[in-house]
């Protein structure tokens, strides 16, 4: 019964999304009200079929109904609740059916924000959010189906992939990835209309700004939560490794940042339209290769846990999708572009055009870093593998220039700047530049890259804080209110511009935090014996003795370690061998102790009797990095919010034109 409703529903949600695709299309052509009208229905009915869907989904795993052929893949009686609600997105299947719930309520929230608005694009955005639906139900309907009837049903089953068991971080990164990918849907559909329509107005970049913001934001703190994840227990002590999967998920938030950027300068300058479009077509199309990374079972990643027949229907779909943009791109651009020209190459909008090119670069080379070993074995039937030298040597020196110019595009006007503006705007910074390249200095820092990444920090950091705040400053200098009224007036009404420069503070300290623990990382393995203690750069461990725990989906055993200094005990850290049922070897579990300064990290080797080998990493900085993408995530929401509607407008001076850029990022 389960089955056959969930089946149902989904076979529903394929003839709808198709005949809405139509609808929309058609009344876009037609400028049709009573079409659009009804492609709209169409979208809703859509999303109540695919949530629908997802939610008996739901229902068979809870209850733990082994007729459903997914139940009776993933589902177990002996694993802990919240494991058996996450076991939706724990394999092919169920995962496919999540993406489709989610592209759902991101079409329904779309449908019923513009419902008034935006009539002329309306309809061919529409349209292509259906087309991408009908797409992903005849995924779920037929290679994909977790639908199935099992005919003679087992009394228990086996459980989800035990790596995804080990973390409650699986139960938060995946919906946060997915709400990333999903939602370059909606931005996609929003560019689609506009090159059809042949036209992309002021009024119509809202919306496809904050419809890319959104997605964004939470694509920013999904990867932040897999490196977490990967941190946490895979055990090797770090949180990226250019796996495949992992650069799935960094593409298409590469263009979407560069996307970002472009349009703010058409906003400003009304330039930039076709690369602006471009860049949004180009993050949905890396969103759908990232799906085939991460679901076909081509490649070979910690991060990829299913092997599945749906690679060349997903390729198929990239196909269409990447013929159908680039053959509009070709015939529409042209009417998307403006008189506007650059004033020069010393203005903000100059360097915000270096900022995408940089941007487009390093997404090129990772790119051809992660898919050039497959298109080798396709050509040559020859394995071959791109590892990290190749990503390191390629990518430090681009996002090395990508936190300079982090610095320098704010701290120039809009417009050619003078000599003289120039100089005041550039020179300043170079004393924080001096600062953090000092301190880093001081304590102990001596690869070259990284003294280079903590000067350029130090320069954007500067940068980024005076702009942030100046309209504040500039206003209690000429006495008009209180600072308190003003702040306070600045968060609300200069919410834009506000949350932009918070997402800039986080990205600063996130890459400078990134360039000093992959440098400056402290590895030694030892063996210890109960009571013995082992010191490591001015860390002491003693191993005090292991523990055996057993929980209904596994069985753990512990190694406890009291960590001290300088005589002085610290914390104590227990890592853990995790057995599951399903798996021959056990999986090692570490522990962390995280501080300010840096992360003591324990990961066992093996446990022989009394005695456990040990993995034993000393990292600075590790923390920030978390802590960081969060403070970027929370300047995108805020940034997100609407102003209100009154302006606090700072006129601009011969020091700073930051009263005109004020009410533009308003």
């Amino acid at each position: 019964m389960t089955a056959s409703l969930g089946r149902s529903l989904i076979l529903l949600s394929l003839l709808v999304s198709t005949t809405g695709t139509v609808l929309g299309y058609a009344a876009g052509w037609k400028r049709s009200t009573d079409g659009l009208r009804w492609a709209r229905r169409f979208a809703f009915l859509f999303s109540f079929l695919m949530i629908g869907a997802t939610l008996v989904m739901e229902y068979a795993l809870i209850t733990h109904d082994f007729s459903v052929s997914y139940v009776e893949h993933v589902g177990s009686r002996q694993v802990p609740l919240w494991v058996t609600m996450v076991s939706l997105w724990s394999s092919l299947e169920g995962s496919i059916l999540f993406w489709g719930c989610i592209l759902g309520v991101y079409i329904a929230a779309a449908t019923w924000l513009t419902r008034n608005e935006h009539v002329e694009y309306m309809a061919y955005s529409i349209g292509t959010w259906l087309f991408s639906g009908a797409f992903f139900s005849y995924l779920i309907a037929a290679p994909a189906s977790p639908f199935g009837t099992v005919a003679n049903p087992p009394l228990d089953g086996p459980g989800p992939n035990p790596l995804l068991q080990n973390h409650v971080l699986m139960a938060v990164h995946p919906p946060f990835l997915y709400l990333g990918y999903v939602g370059m849907t909606i931005p996609f559909g929003f560019a689609t209309a506009a090159l059809m329509r042949g036209r992309l107005g002021q009024a119509f970049l809202r919306p496809l700004r904050a419809s890319l913001l959104l997605p964004w934001v939470f694509l920013t703190i999904a990867i932040m939560l897999g490196g977490w994840w990967a941190y946490e227990v895979l055990g090797w002590g770090g949180y990226w490794a250019w796996d495949p999967v992992e650069n799935a998920s960094l593409l298409p938030w590469l263009t979407a940042t560069a996307a970002l950027h472009s349009a703010l300068v058409m906003e400003r300058r009304g330039s930039l339209k076709g690369w602006t479009v471009t860049l949004v077509q180009s993050s949905f199309l890396l969103t759908i290769l990232g799906t085939f990374m991460t679901r076909s079972g081509v490649f070979n990643s910690v991060h990829s846990f299913t092997q599945s027949p749906i690679g060349p229907t997903i390729l198929v779909f990239l196909a269409l999708v990447l013929i159908g943009s680039v053959t509009l791109l070709a015939l529409r651009i042209d009417s998307l572009e403006s008189d506007s020209r650059f004033d020069g190459p010393v203005s903000r909008e100059g360097v915000f055009l270096v900022n995408n090119l940089l941007f487009v670069l390093f997404t090129f080379t990772v790119l051809i870093g992660t898919v050039f070993p497959l298109v080798v074995e396709a050509v040559k039937g020859r394995q071959m593998s791109v590892g990290r030298p190749y990503f390191d040597s390629m990518v430090v020196p681009i996002g090395t220039a990508l936190l300079f110019i982090l610095g320098v595009g704010p701290a120039l006007p809009w417009g050619a700047a003078t000599r003289e503006q120039a100089k005041r705007a550039l020179l300043p910074p170079l004393i924080g530049a001096a600062i953090v390249a000092a301190l880093g200095l001081a304590f102990g820092v001596r690869n070259p890259w990284t003294i280079v990444t903590l000067a350029f920090g130090g320069y954007a950091a500067q940068v980024t804080m005076k702009e942030m705040w100046l309209p504040v400053i500039q206003r209690i200098r000429r006495g008009d209110a209180v600072a308190g009224a003003i702040v306070d007036s600045q968060l609300r009404r200069g919410r834009r511009r506000f949350g932009s420069y918070l997402v800039h503070a986080g990205a600063v300290i996130v890459i400078v935090a990134i360039g000093v623990s992959s440098t400056m990382r402290t590895q030694q393995e030892v063996r210890l014996r109960r009571g013995e203690s082992a010191t490591v750069n001015g860390i002491t461990l003693t191993f005090t003795g292991t523990e055996e725990k057993s929980e209904p989906h596994r069985t753990s055993t512990l190694a406890h370690f009291d960590i001290s200094k300088n005589g002085k005990q610290i914390t104590s850290l227990a890592p853990r061998m995790n057995s599951y049922q399903m798996m021959r070897d056990p999986i090692g579990t570490p522990d962390v102790y995280t501080t300010v300064k840096g992360d003591i990290y324990l990961s066992i080797l093996n446990i022989e009797g009394d005695s456990v080998g040990v993995n034993v990493i000393l990292t600075p900085m590790v923390g920030w990095i978390w802590w960081a993408v969060l403070l970027m995530g929370a300047g995108g929401i805020i940034a997100l919010i609407p102003n209100r509607a009154a302006r606090v407008i700072v006129p601009q001076t011969q020091e700073s034109p930051i009263g005109a850029n004020e009410v533009a990022a308003q």
